[in-house]
């Protein structure tokens, strides 16, 4: 598979100019998010709405470990949550070794988005040891999330924390224990006044609702799946609105379940058998949420939300399990839907039906979700080597792009540019 070039604008054609045009605003326009953001911030995991979709133009296509960089800041500290951006500010988690003894310090770090600085680092917790995690995870893997002025960290089962965006704690909570499976990974949502995550371990899992102003707990829901085996899952929830009924949909071992964010209530369900380990976030376009239901023998799932109790039977539209995702989320882009094996096959497919449009394969193990912007799908693999997708039903790679650092965390974008976390840097992908 060899690497092409972009057609210049005046050989695209007016047509397809006005196309993308019109395909960036109607993806957007289909996943408003519930809160008021700056037109390009990237306040979450997977950006406004929680899909991996921008709105950002000049986002660059070639980089490599030295070429296109604007600058490049170690990090003291490891970590695979992803970067979010606020304000031309950036936040991200991280863990490391206390110094002088034994046990952890799990801190958030503040950088200037134009120079890369360091402009803050607050230590929040210091547990004597976070428990055994997976040789692709760590302490700080869940993405904060940033709103109206406040930054909520969460790092599982090792606590949660509320602070100003000058690095000021307000509020920690340590209460919320679970036994977790190779550590911690599921990101938490804002719906309302509640913050929101899973706690899927090894037993008894739940989903959980805390007060965002004061960090006390709100509602605690146990999940239906008391039968399985193996319960533990890292996935991170969607809030929906679907029918004119908000609807928080959260992922777990053996199924896909909604519950009414205010109360905790469960709404409904599909059930997926004994999968578990769900790693992807969902996504919802086209009246349809699209979901992973297992990290051994993964499939995804389209899924018409809505309705009481179990729906398996009435609401499954469609189901493959051909390049299926174990850990990468999908995305939606029009009426395509885009997706990568942890294996490195990538698929365009027909939302509504699941028709294969194509399958072609990128190289490499993959983790982080893939990203749209300006027209492209990015991919980043865990090798540190990004692909640069067109939009289409018609499979073009317009860029192979080798960072030279392990990358498993998903990127955040902005207007010309994109940030990169590396095993030991943050990078700024753009021109100078």
């Amino acid at each position: 598979m060899s690497s092409t070039s972009p057609l210049p604008p005046a050989r695209q054609g007016i047509a397809g100019l006005i196309r993308r045009t019109r395909l960036a605003a109607l993806v957007l326009a289909s996943c408003v998010p519930m809160f008021a953001v700056q037109a390009h911030d990237w306040p979450e995991f997977r950006g406004p709405t929680g899909q991996g979709l921008s709105p950002a133009k000049h986002v660059p296509i070639h980089w490599s470990g030295s070429s296109n960089v604007v600058w490049k800041t170690p990090l003291a500290m490891t970590g695979w949550s992803s970067p979010v951006l606020v304000k031309q500010r950036l936040y991200l988690t991280g863990s490391r070794a206390k110094s002088g003894s034994s046990g952890l310090e799990l801190a958030v770090l503040c950088l200037d988005a134009r120079s890369g600085a360091i402009l803050w680092s607050t230590n929040i917790f210091t547990p004597d040891n976070g428990a055994n995690i997976h040789r692709k995870n760590g302490y700080a893997s869940p993405t904060p999330v940033v709103r109206d002025g406040r930054l909520y960290a969460h790092f599982g089962h090792l606590g949660t924390a509320c602070l100003d965006l000058k690095g000021q704690v307000i509020w920690r909570q340590t209460s919320v224990q679970y036994p977790p499976v190779h550590g911690n990974g599921g990101s938490p949502v804002l719906a309302g006044d509640h913050l929101i995550f899973s706690c899927d371990g090894a037993s008894d899992p739940f989903v959980i609702a805390l007060d965002r102003q004061t960090g006390e707990v709100r509602w605690k829901t146990r999940r239906p799946n008391d039968a399985l085996t193996k319960k533990f899952s890292f996935s991170t929830p969607l809030l929906i609105t679907h029918a004119g009924r908000q609807e928080l949909i959260s992922p777990g071992a053996g199924g896909t379940y909604a519950y009414d964010p205010l109360s905790g209530r469960l709404l409904w369900q599909v059930s997926t058998g004994t999968g578990f380990s769900v790693v992807p976030r969902p996504v919802f376009a086209h009246g349809l949420l699209f979901v992973n239901t297992d990290y051994d023998f993964p499939k995804l799932y389209a899924i018409r939300p809505g309705g009481e109790g179990d729906v398996t039977a009435t609401h499954l539209a469609w189901q493959t399990g051909r390049g299926a995702p174990s850990t990468p989320s999908a995305l939606v882009v029009g009426d395509e839907l885009y997706f990568v094996s942890d294996a490195g096959i990538a698929t365009c497919a027909d939302a509504r039906s699941g028709q294969v449009h194509w399958n072609e394969r990128l190289g490499g193990g993959f983790s982080a979700s893939p990203v749209f912007a300006d027209g492209r799908i990015y991919f980043q693999n865990e090798e540190g080597v990004g692909f640069v997708v067109q939009a289409g039903k018609t499979y073009q790679l317009l860029a192979r792009n080798e960072l030279g650092e392990r990358t498993l965390a998903s990127s955040a974008v902005d207007d010309g540019a994109l940030y990169l976390r590396g095993a030991e840097h943050l990078y700024r992908i753009g021109k100078k």
